[in-house]
């Protein structure tokens, strides 16, 4: 089963898992160095439903809210998100936010980590319920991206 998906395939594919009765549950992210905080959000938002998708920050878009970054292009992040059990889906998208893709989607729950409060949470007034899940104290691709430059001095 192919797993990273161009947004129409993606569609047609939720679609069809829908009208079987299928629950979708929509997260995104930048996912730049997949860490044990990543693997335990996504594990917990899969157990909010059946169908996990994840809406992938594109490198330009990932560029525009972290300077310096991408670490790792979007073809390698979807690829490591799509070897993941707990991820179903994955989708790269281009814009500032998820919300075009969010509204194409219209998921039955929308998922966030924990700094965000649902009522900014984007594409909160289109799903079903919107969830804010806890972080892994500790864990965050920034203290990881310190870590190493630290060590190499």
């Amino acid at each position: 089963m192919k797993k990273v998906l161009q947004k129409t395939d993606l569609l047609r594919t939720c679609s069809r898992l829908r009208a079987a009765g299928r629950k979708i549950v929509f997260t995104n992210g930048c996912f730049d160095i997949l860490h044990i905080g990543h693997v335990r959000y996504l594990a917990k938002a899969k157990k909010l439903g059946d169908i996990l998708v994840v809406g992938l920050n594109s490198d330009k878009s990932v560029s525009r809210i972290k300077p310096g970054r991408p670490v790792n292009d979007e073809k390698a992040r979807a690829e490591v998100l799509a070897a993941l059990s707990s991820v179903d889906y994955v989708t790269i998208f281009t814009e500032p936010t998820p919300y075009r893709l969010i509204k194409s989607l219209r998921p039955d729950i929308l998922v966030k980590g924990g700094d965000w409060k649902k009522e900014e949470i984007v594409g909160s007034d289109i799903a079903g319920q919107t969830f804010s899940l806890p972080y892994t104290r500790g864990a965050s691709t920034t203290g990881i991206i310190e870590k190493i430059l630290k060590s190499s001095l």
